[in-house]
Formats: structure tokens, C-alpha cells, sequence
């Protein structure tokens, strides 16, 4: 088993099994030796916990749990201990298992610790402690009222929000919609009941999947809709008109209140937040948050996120919360002049596409797709950083393999639809031929 861009995820009972689950607990518990362990609410979670919590306790770990939880919750609840465990897929769809591992700040584990992880697992010696050396399991019941507490200290709601929250019948759905009422704001929830069948809508908040929000927060005239994922480690948006901001424009928008100096973004951000940002240092990693958050700590940045919904503060955490971006997202609407959708249309536009494809070659497949894109077009740059990605004149694109699907992403951005429709529409038609 190996790392993805965001911890280790498959198929249930083919790819993630109890087995392997058992393995990654023992491989872990040979590292660190007091583990906190929380789950998200899919069908599998509590079969892959139970196997993990005895992998652990069978190499000595002594073992916290805290039940079903928000992957931030979690992250939170590991900060007085060597490290935190947590059994999500995150946004991917129902059948998928996975885990996450965290360091006390917050910060998934690094590429050392995932290749000593993964060295663990290939190690078939690992020392099983006798019958006296096995810790009786703990149970911590206050993870989420700490989490809350946590937040509420630091954010301030200047006037009164009406606020739809769509929590995707994932995991905060025990979160969000209290820590928001506790901040004084009027709250609707919709698919605010855990189900790891997220039967309401997919588990990743895509603009697509969100039409009942948007009519909600239109119908209701609230002042903002809040969508998460399954383990509410993304956090979306829809503003005041419920029109889908999209989160590129939310990156900018936090980013121009955060970033000071500095501010950490993947090589698929858009040209967006330079413009917005002319005096902050913009550095560009790999995707995925570990990349992120793993540069934000080496250069001290300010802050950091993705477009794909996560955003990291350092000043709580270096995981990404969502909990927390809804919270300090609202409290931003609330403090400024003007409706939310006013504050968002002052952002300028950019035409951006994004898809996929499967990935039927594996990553044999990009050194074939990198000849074909040095051949067939004419750049200002070339990055092979993650995947590949194009410089042009006023457009640029990039195509990377997904780190949690098998599946090859493509990015196009440009100042015209025009340009960006074709530059898409020709990467494409190269990925499809290979």
C-alpha cells in the first residue's frame, strides 16, 4: 500500500480491507505510541477503525478513541499526542475507505514519515507485545466540544446571519450547524444526519451537486450557503443571490484577508490570486494539502489553500478545516460593507475549465503525455513539478494524474473562453489517442 496526495484510500473489502487496515495500524503503532483515532460516518468506517485500533494495540500503542468525527476534529484532538489517525475517504464516493495520519500541529504526515510508514508495512517482523503489554483502549467523548471551543474563542460575528448549511450527510453534520448557532447566527441545515450512504448528494460539494442549496439560500434570502465534504476537511460557498462561488475565487477571497506576506497554493490555482495579491509571495507546490501545508511550515507562510475547498490556517492548525473556514468565512461576510455577492463580484474574472479522464496507463502514461505537450505546443514555460503544465501567452494548463482516483485531471485556464475551449479540447484530444 502506498501514499496517495492525501493519505491511503480504495475500494472497501478490495483495496482497503480490514486486513490492510490491520497492517497500517501495526506499522504506525511501531512509530508512535500514543494515538488518537477518530472515524467519518461511511458504512465501512467503523469495521476499518476496529481493525486499525487492534493493529495498534497489538505493538503497545495506547489508543484514544473519539467516535465519528470531522477529519479537522480529529486533528485537533491529536495535538497532545504523538500523532492522529483518522479512517475517511474523505470526498471520494461511498465504496472508497482510507486513512489519514496527522502530527500534533495538525500537518498530515510528511514524505519521510509516509515512506517509513510504508516501509513498516513491508516489514513482516514487527514485534507483537505479550499479553501484559496490550493498554486498555481509551474513549474521549469531548473531541467535538473542544474543537468548538476553539473556535468560538476566535471568531466574532459582527451583525445577524442567516446561514444555510449543507454538511452532505458527512461528518459535520455534528459540528457546523452548533458552532454556528453558538456564534449567534440563524442556521437551515439540509443533509445534516450522518449516512454513509450520503444519500442527499455526493460527497464532494460540486457546484453540480449543490442545486438544492442554492435554491435554499435563494428562497430563504439567507446571507450565505456553506457545503462540506464527508469528513468536512472542504468547506465551499454559495453566495447571497445562490449562485456557486467558485473556489478559486474563494481562495483569492480569503487570501487578500490572511496572507500578509505570504501564502502557499498548488500548481492548478488560478492566475487570480496574483492579481489580487501584487505584494504577497505566492509560492506554487504539488497538489494536495500535505504539499501545501508542508511549505507553509518551511517558509512561515501566512496562509495557504486549494481549489479543490481546502484551506489551511496556521494560526489554529496546518490541517485544513472547514469547520473553521465556515466560521471565519461568515464572520468576514458579517464585518464588511455589502452583501457577500457584492464582496465576491469585485474579484476578476478568468476562464477556467477543468475535467477528467480515466487513467487507464498509470503513471507510465504522463512521460508519454509530456513528449506529446512538448511537441505539440508552443510555451512561456514548461513545469513538470506535477504532471504537466503549460505556460502560455495569456492561457496556461495543466494535466496531472489524480493522487486518490484513477483518473487524469485537466486544467485550463485564460482570459477567453474562446482560448481556453481550445487549448482544452486539444490536450484532450491527445490524452484520448494515448
Amino acid at each position: 500500500m502506498k501514499f496517495g496526495s492525501s493519505g491511503i484510500r480504495g475500494i472497501v473489502n478490495t483495496e482497503i480491507t480490514s486486513e490492510s487496515a490491520l497492517c497500517i495500524g501495526r506499522a504506525v503503532g511501531s512509530e508512535y505510541h500514543d494515538v488518537v483515532v477518530g472515524r467519518d460516518p461511511r458504512t465501512s468506517s467503523e469495521m476499518i477503525e476496529c481493525a486499525m485500533v487492534a493493529g495498534l494495540l497489538s505493538v503497545g500503542c495506547q489508543v484514544t478513541r473519539v467516535g465519528m468525527v470531522a477529519t479537522p476534529t480529529l486533528a485537533y484532538a491529536g495535538r497532545n499526542r504523538d500523532c492522529g489517525v483518522m479512517i475517511t475517504a474523505s470526498h471520494n464516493p461511498p465504496e472508497y475507505a482510507g486513512v489519514k495520519l496527522f502530527n500534533p500541529d495538525g500537518m498530515a504526515f510528511d514524505s519521510g514519515q509516509q515512506e517509513t510508514i510504508e516501509r513498516s508495512l513491508a516489514d513482516s517482523d514487527l514485534r507483537l507485545k505479550p499479553w501484559h503489554g496490550i493498554h486498555p483502549v481509551r474513549t474521549d467523548k469531548n473531541a467535538v466540544s473542544d474543537h468548538i471551543s476553539m473556535i468560538l474563542s476566535g471568531i466574532n460575528i459582527e451583525k445577524q446571519m442567516l446561514v444555510v448549511v449543507d454538511s452532505g450527510c458527512g461528518a459535520a453534520s455534528l459540528t457546523t450547524p452548533y458552532l454556528l448557532r453558538e456564534l449567534g447566527c440563524d442556521v437551515i441545515t439540509l443533509n445534516s444526519q450522518p449516512d454513509g450512504f450520503f444519500p442527499g448528494r455526493g460527497s464532494e460539494p460540486k457546484e453540480e451537486g449543490l442545486a438544492v442549496l442554492r435554491s435554499v439560500v435563494r428562497d430563504v434570502h439567507a446571507n450565505i450557503g456553506i457545503a462540506h465534504d464527508g469528513d468536512a476537511d472542504r468547506m465551499v460557498a454559495v453566495d447571497d443571490t445562490g449562485r456557486f462561488v467558485s473556489n478559486d475565487k474563494l481562495l483569492a477571497f480569503f487570501g487578500m484577508r490572511e496572507a500578509g506576506r505570504s501564502m502557499v497554493v498548488p500548481v492548478d490555482t488560478s492566475m487570480l490570486i496574483d492579481a489580487v495579491l501584487p505584494g504577497v509571495t505566492i509560492t506554487r507546490t504539488r497538489v494536495g494539502d500535505v504539499y501545501v501545508a508542508e511549505a507553509m511550515k518551511r517558509i512561515g507562510a501566512d496562509f495557504g489553500g486549494e481549489a479543490s475547498g481546502t484551506w489551511i490556517f496556521p494560526k489554529i492548525s496546518y490541517c485544513p478545516d472547514g469547520i473553521y473556514a465556515a466560521a471565519r468565512l461568515v464572520e468576514m461576510v458579517s464585518q464588511e460593507e455589502g452583501r457577500f455577492s457584492d464582496q465576491i463580484s469585485t474579484l476578476p474574472e478568468y476562464e477556467m475549465k477543468r475535467g477528467t479522464l480515466p487513467n487507464r496507463g498509470g503513471m507510465s502514461s504522463m512521460s508519454r503525455i509530456e513528449e506529446e505537450m512538448r511537441t505539440n505546443f508552443e510555451f512561456a514555460g514548461f513545469s513538470t513539478l506535477d504532471g504537466v503544465r503549460l505556460a502560455l501567452d495569456d492561457a496556461w494548463a495543466l494535466v496531472r494524474p489524480s493522487g486518490t482516483e484513477p483518473l487524469i485531471r485537466i486544467t485550463v485556464e485564460g482570459e477567453t473562453r474562446v482560448e481556453v475551449e481550445r487549448l482544452y479540447l486539444q490536450i484532450e484530444k491527445i490524452i484520448k489517442r494515448l
